[in-house]
């Protein structure tokens, strides 16, 4: 197997249903003021390997530092993926993922 070494980044998804959308709205607003990570789209359906809406946080590896234990303290029941940038995408979302909370199955073909 080849060892990555280079990670440029990481990506926490938030997840939500209808009915917490807000939360997780204010959550990820939150996150970027107190951080500074960029704030990506709110997708209120499932997108790319996501099973349902989320809001994507892009962070600096010192950013991810923060911002994993702030997550792990204040998701407010909601899930939450991330994941390292290497530039491999699929090891990226199946093998160094992270859940705060009940982990998902995510649709992984879209790496194939």
């Amino acid at each position: 197997m080849k060892q990555i070494e280079t990670i440029r980044g990481y990506h926490a998804h938030v997840y939500f249903e209808a009915e917490s959308l807000e939360i997780a709205k204010a959550l990820c607003t939150k996150a970027a003021e107190l951080f500074g990570v960029k704030m990506g789209h709110l997708h209120e359906r499932p997108v790319g390997p996501h099973p349902m809406g989320s809001c994507q946080m892009g962070a600096t590896p010192a950013q991810f530092s923060q911002l994993l234990p702030w997550l792990a303290l204040n998701r407010q029941g909601l899930i939450v993926f991330a994941h390292p940038e290497t530039g491999q995408e699929l090891a990226d979302h199946r093998d160094h993922g992270i859940w705060l909370g009940t982990g998902l199955t995510l649709d992984l073909s879209i790496f194939a």
